[in-house]
């Protein structure tokens, strides 16, 4: 019986009903520098402001950007719940207005080797972190590593960042012809919304995004949602020199004022579009599968 099988068994036992409460939304760029991470903690802050309750899961194992922004230092990651027999409440770290944070440390990078055991205990353990959130928002690496485009495989929708800057608009389009071509890519089960960030304006972040569409539609066949796009503005600037969030540093900065209406915009999709709502073992389950 393969680790696929054996999953699947996991999460058909009987008498056991699972239904996910938690919506996941994938953040993800196809390089560094494009302001990611940011987005992600500043759309955590907007919607635990709208009464939701939000946990950033950092998939970054390389680095630690999501928890110096929260200012919030994780005692344990992951790996200690597969590993180290944590429960998953353990290594949920509380950052800024309750929002909870989990670092994926070392146990995203071993996600592939994991034993049936292991992928039991962890299923459970997401299936309850399932239970503790409205929205789970994952941070992931930037670029096109294997990992990257696992999470893209595997979620129901991904936001991805970029900038008008055209090394960021090509390897966003790496990254997305990367997931396309990918066989296990099931693109009618996925949506993809791209956001620009540090848009000079509203027109040039509307014109970037069609170039990208443009482009993904005519040599990919896919189809992308433009999710908005973020000014570029000094206040925000600040905030990122100063390690800050500028929803919570600059709540009437042009880019604060942006963030929230991304936010309203993405959970009144919520509402029209619960399809999405799939829950992060769910997801994770997915990621075992397209991987075995």
């Amino acid at each position: 019986m393969d680790q696929a099988e054996k999953l699947r068994n996991v999460v058909k036992l009987k008498n056991q009903v699972y239904k996910p409460n938690a919506r996941v939304i994938t953040v993800t760029s196809g390089k560094g520098g494009v302001g990611k991470s940011n987005v992600a903690v500043n759309l955590a802050v907007q919607m635990q402001k709208l009464g939701k309750k939000v946990i950033v899961f950092d998939a970054d194992f390389g680095l630690a950007n999501v928890e110096v922004m929260f200012g919030a230092v994780p005692q344990y990651h992951l790996g200690d719940v597969i590993y180290h027999g944590k429960n998953i409440a353990d290594i949920i770290t509380e950052g800024p207005l309750g929002i909870g944070f989990v670092s994926g440390g070392t146990g995203v990078a071993g996600l592939n080797d994991l034993t049936k055991e292991q992928v039991i205990s962890l299923t459970k353990s997401l299936q309850a972190l399932d239970r503790k959130a409205d929205v789970i928002l994952i941070d992931t690496g930037a670029g096109i590593s294997s990992h990257v485009l696992e999470f893209v495989l595997v979620s129901p929708e991904v936001l991805l960042v970029t900038t008008a800057d055209p090394s960021a608009l090509t390897d966003a389009y790496s990254l997305l012809k990367a997931a396309y071509r990918d066989p296990r890519f099931q693109r009618q089960e996925t949506k993809i919304s791209v956001l620009v960030n540090r848009a000079g304006s509203e027109d040039e972040g509307r014109m970037v995004f069609e170039k990208l569409s443009s482009v993904v539609g005519q040599f990919l066949e896919g189809e992308l949602c433009y999710a908005g796009s973020i000014p570029q503005d000094r206040m925000l600037e600040r905030a990122v020199r100063q390690q800050k969030t500028v929803s919570l540093d600059a709540p009437a900065a042009k880019s604060s004022r942006a963030f929230e209406a991304l936010t309203a915009s993405i959970l009144d999709m919520d509402v029209r579009q619960t399809t999405y709502a799939t829950g992060i073992a769910q997801l994770f389950s997915r990621f075992w599968k397209q991987t075995d």
